[in-house]
């Protein structure tokens, strides 16, 4: 087979790269370990910068984001019993957010791609990138039926994940790769409830943090800090609940409970892979880099790396220039590292830290008395979670596809 772009993975961020391709006439080949209705039925939690909601809706995929997802102007801090809220619009200049899980994002992407014929090969398995430093890279792997079958192409975009080919595909000598464990892990619960509260609620209490979001107007997405290495067997629901009270009532005002329908525990770290190019291959999205949810920015870097790329990639056919190609690592990193940045400042202010002395517990305190009580601080917050701005030309997708 032959293409221009061999995509691996076909996670937002692959499925995005081969839709913003597609729109510049370029032709690309997705791989996916998966099903489709295994990448379809992994419940996600979603909340889209501004920025991301744009594209989106500017290549025709967001019809239904905007019909279905919940749109968000502030966030709640709730501390000391009681809570402050941060309102996005006045202080960004009129920016929202827009709660709309992973997993429908990618329904619709995967409709798109399909709908204009593309070419997604689920269920592969033995993925190999061969020949990446030369400018004919190849992608050998074995099909669902078990056959062996060769990608030719220009470019190979890794997106297939933390765990996936891609990044070991680099030499080890040659990866700079920076990481932070963190101590905290996160217990997550689907429940059927009404809506609790009209945006999210991120709780810090002296037992843990706890944070209060919704999917849908029957089932809401809570979450409470645990041990990492805990067992969810040791989660019963009565617990659960009886934790999330502790954490989030106050005066006047209740959790209201419901049958939990999911849980899970995750761990939480932060990952940078700084070499996001080697050869012909270019990483994206969590192939490079891992925030910890607590900053909501997993999906909309993988969504900034994917424009980047596919700016880059748009300028080689058209011009020969690798301006943009050239640099793709240094362009991306840039908003990486500031995301990082912001997630790990959220992460280590709402979290409650075993090992923090007295001291340290009255600085975490005054860090979040600081940030609902200045309005540049709240500001700060603001601006970071609605999305900083993409550094690169703005391309009219609307008027390519006509």
């Amino acid at each position: 087979m032959r293409t221009q772009v061999g995509i691996i993975g076909a996670g937002p961020a692959g499925l995005m790269l081969s839709h913003l391709l597609h729109l510049q006439g370029i032709d690309s080949i997705i791989l996916e370990s998966r099903s489709r209705q295994e990448i379809e039925g992994t419940i996600r939690a979603g909340v889209l910068e501004q920025g991301t909601v744009d594209i989106l809706n500017a290549t025709g995929v967001g019809e239904r984001m905007m019909r279905e997802g919940h749109v968000h102007e502030g966030v709640e801090l709730q501390f000391n019993g009681s809570r402050h809220r941060i309102d996005f619009p006045e202080l960004t200049g009129g920016k929202r957010i827009m709660v709309y899980p992973q997993h429908e994002v990618i329904k619709d992407l995967v409709a798109a791609r399909l709908q204009a014929n593309a070419s997604i090969f689920f269920n592969v398995s033995d993925v190999e990138l061969l020949e990446i430093e030369t400018t004919h890279p190849k992608i050998k792997f074995k099909n669902e039926l078990g056959e062996v079958q060769l990608i030719d192409c220009d470019f190979i975009a890794g997106c297939d994940g933390f765990h996936g080919p891609s990044r070991q595909a680099i030499p080890k000598n040659k990866r700079i790769e920076k990481q932070q464990i963190y101590p905290f892990g996160w217990l997550g619960i689907l429940a059927e409830t009404p809506q609790v509260n009209p945006e999210l609620i991120y709780a810090h209490h002296k037992r843990g943090f706890a944070l209060l979001s919704t999917r849908t107007p029957s089932i809401q997405r809570h979450y409470l800090q645990v041990d990492p290495h805990d067992d969810i067997a040791n989660w019963s629901d009565e617990r659960i609940w009886a934790e999330l009270h502790a954490r989030v009532d106050m005066d006047g005002w209740v959790l209201k409970e419901g049958p939990i329908i999911q849980k899970n525990i995750v761990s939480m770290r932060s990952f940078v892979c700084e070499t996001m190019q080697y050869g012909r291959l270019f990483l994206a999205g969590d192939a490079a880099h891992i925030v910890p949810p607590t900053g909501a920015k997993g999906l909309n870097l993988a969504v900034a790396d994917i424009q980047v790329l596919s700016h880059g990639i748009r300028e080689f056919y058209d011009s020969g220039q690798q301006a943009t190609l050239e640099n793709y690592s240094a362009i991306c990193l840039k908003r990486v590292w500031k995301a990082q940045r912001f997630s790990w400042w959220m992460t280590t202010m709402l979290h409650r830290n075993e090992k923090h002395s007295p001291f340290e517990y009255g600085i975490q305190l005054t860090e979040l008395e600081n940030v609902t009580s200045s309005r540049n601080a709240a500001a700060n917050l603001a601006e970071n979670y609605v999305g900083l701005p993409l550094q690169l030309p703005s391309i009219n997708y609307q008027s390519i596809t006509k």
